[in-house]
């Protein structure tokens, strides 16, 4: 097992300096959570379903059991020794101890707009290696200032987790392995499935831009050259099977091993794939997961350039969500590099010196990549991607008609979703909890009896536009407060999951929990989030299920972007069917309130 020899508790510079007076994770009141759930089951069951799971959720909250689950969760909650009551089985639950493929099923993936400066593929990404370096820099000596929510910090705790790191494959879950900022300052490059490394400082001067760029072409024109097993496939695969295969490498050679070291301990990883996206879904595949053979899944950051120049950003998600990168990736895309500039008249361009990282495979590796590169296949070409760009109107327009824009997006997804499939079907989205200590995500349950009357009114030719406008205001008015309730740790699942966790061997599982409305109410048909940035074409990632669909939306000033994927063909989905209903009922709804806006004139 490769030791981290970085500290998870070192803590110092501005960005860490908050972290002691953050607020921990509260735990929320029981008989307040278990109203809030049976209220979310109402407009998802049918009336016979409703009054079992009422009953059950009441006979629960009465019963001492509960009074003890909570009881301990609570003395969990005031533990000095833990900083949040949710996060070493969050962690573990949702992402270490997941054995599915981390591509196509966990990382997620930001497609960036292209830069008319960077004609050159090996400019632009050099221009990146530059950001990305000095982002890091200053997180390294401790300039770079806390994120803020308003007049809130927010937790830094996951920037351990972004440079110098990676996750490790083991049985039975993963951890993830940090080494020391200093003595490793390289960056690890991958092409044509093979792997390379340059140190991006020496002596305490980073390189320039047109140094790392030169270095590049010398990498590209060596991996160009030359064929090699795609081991990096590997890490694409079923988490135990990828274990099994790094315990093999291990063995193979010990070589290996430095290969590995190298690998894991860099500083980041820069993939240039072997193509040239057109489309908006050309690109989001390119950046994703392009072919498998030139990427590492298991580095927290891979940023991604293509061979026409256009570029990205993929992210294993089990340690950082999506914050903290879009934070790194938008200094990434505004970057611009005054070394640059002062140094434009000179000539002298020094090419860093690069080493290769081989791997020694084994029959028995060279077998196994070849059954990780057929699930990587399968996996990838069953996901149905389409990217929708909205330009009728954005953020700006939906503000001027007095909305939550993310409220707005909301009740268009459950519009979409309800004409197209027939009915409101569970729905997540993330929401975040970083205000407290080591603070991730919550749940915000979408699905309401406000939504679904707004979606029945839209549907009866009866009901008057000033009754639908009524009934939407009360959605939106409903999804705002439940969506802060869970940025103030007062959802649903995470409680519910709290109070299942803490139950101890031989206690009997409270029927609560047995209840198919518990299983099915959590079952996410819909699994979606928002990144928004003008500086992106496009992100997302796959759904949860093969029976949902997982969508990402990016709310612009004056557009939107919508990343919508689904297993299509199973269960009657399809991403285009999806995008074409979410443009029409984004056109209705503005429609909609755009009627009220010329009465009212």
């Amino acid at each position: 097992m490769p030791a981290s020899s970085r500290s998870i508790d070192d803590e110092y510079g501005k960005l860490f300096e908050q972290q002691a007076q953050m607020s921990r994770l509260p735990v929320p009141e029981l008989s307040a959570t278990l109203a809030k759930y049976a209220e979310s089951l109402e407009p998802l069951l049918s009336a016979d379903r409703l009054a079992h799971s009422k009953r059950v959720i009441e006979e629960f909250g009465r019963s001492d059991l509960a009074k003890e689950l909570q009881r301990r969760l609570e003395a969990r909650a005031n533990d000095p020794s833990i900083p949040n009551w949710l996060e070493e089985w969050w962690n573990n639950l949702s992402y270490m101890g997941y054995r599915d493929p981390l591509i196509p099923y966990v990382s997620y993936h930001y497609s960036f707009n292209d830069d008319p400066e960077c004609v050159r593929p090996n400019q632009r990404a050099a221009k990146i290696i530059c950001a990305a370096i000095s982002f890091r820099r200053m997180l390294v000596d401790g300039s770079l200032e806390p994120e803020m929510a308003k007049d809130k910090p927010l937790c830094s705790h996951s920037y351990k987790f972004m440079f110098n790191a990676c996750r490790i494959p083991d049985k039975p879950s993963d951890y993830c392995r940090i080494v020391q900022y200093r003595g490793n300052k390289t960056v690890v490059v991958a092409r044509n499935g093979q792997f390379f490394s340059f140190a991006f400082s020496h002596d305490g001067v980073s390189l320039s831009m047109a140094e790392i760029e030169a270095t590049l072409d010398r990498i590209v024109a060596a991996a160009d050259s030359n064929a090699a097993v795609p081991v990096g496939i590997l890490t694409a695969d079923n988490r135990d099977s990828w274990a099994d295969n790094r315990k093999a490498l291990l063995q193979a050679s010990s070589v290996n091993a430095v290969t590995l070291d190298a690998i894991e301990s860099s500083a980041f990883l820069l993939s240039l794939e072997k193509s040239s996206p057109v489309t908006r879904e050309e690109l989001s595949r390119a950046i994703w997961h392009g072919d498998g053979h030139s990427r590492w899944a298991d580095k927290p950051c891979q940023f991604v350039v293509t061979d026409n120049a256009r570029a990205g950003f993929c992210g294993e998600h089990s340690m950082m969500d999506g914050t903290p990168t879009l934070r790194l990736v938008e200094y990434v895309i505004r970057y611009k590099h005054k070394e640059e500039e002062e140094k434009a008249g000179s000539s002298a361009v020094c090419v860093a010196a690069f080493a290769s990282l081989p791997f020694v495979t084994s029959p028995a590796v060279a077998n196994a990549v070849k059954k990780a590169k057929s699930v990587f296949n399968v996996g990838v070409s069953k996901q149905h991607l389409n990217v929708l760009n909205f330009a009728a109107y954005g953020k700006e327009q939906i503000k001027r008609l007095g909305c939550s824009p993310d409220a707005f997006i909301q009740m268009v997804i459950q519009l979409a979703y309800t004409r197209l499939h027939g009915a409101a079907r569970p729905t997540y989205e993330s929401s975040m909890t970083r205000t407290f200590l080591h603070g991730r995500t919550e749940t915000c349950r979408s699905v309401t009896n406000e939504s679904t009357a707004w979606c029945r009114a839209l549907a009866d030719s009866s009901t008057t536009t000033q009754e639908r406008i009524r009934l939407f205001r009360l959605a939106l008015e409903k999804h705002t407060r439940l969506t802060r309730e869970a940025v103030a740790g007062r959802g649903v699942d995470r409680h519910l999951l709290g109070l299942r966790m803490v139950l101890r061997p031989g206690e009997q599982k409270p029927e609560v929990f047995e209840d198919p409305a518990y299983s099915y109410s959590s079952h996410w048909y819909l699994s979606t989030s928002q990144i928004s940035s003008e500086n992106f074409t496009s992100y997302g990632w796959s759904e949860v299920t093969p029976k949902g669909y997982g969508i990402a939306y990016n709310i612009r000033k004056d557009s939107l972007i919508i990343h919508t994927t689904c297993i299509r063909g199973s269960y009657g989905l399809d991403s285009d069917r999806f995008a074409q209903a979410f443009e029409t009922a984004a056109i209705d709804v503005r429609n909609m309130l755009l009627s009220e806006t010329k009465e009212q004139q």
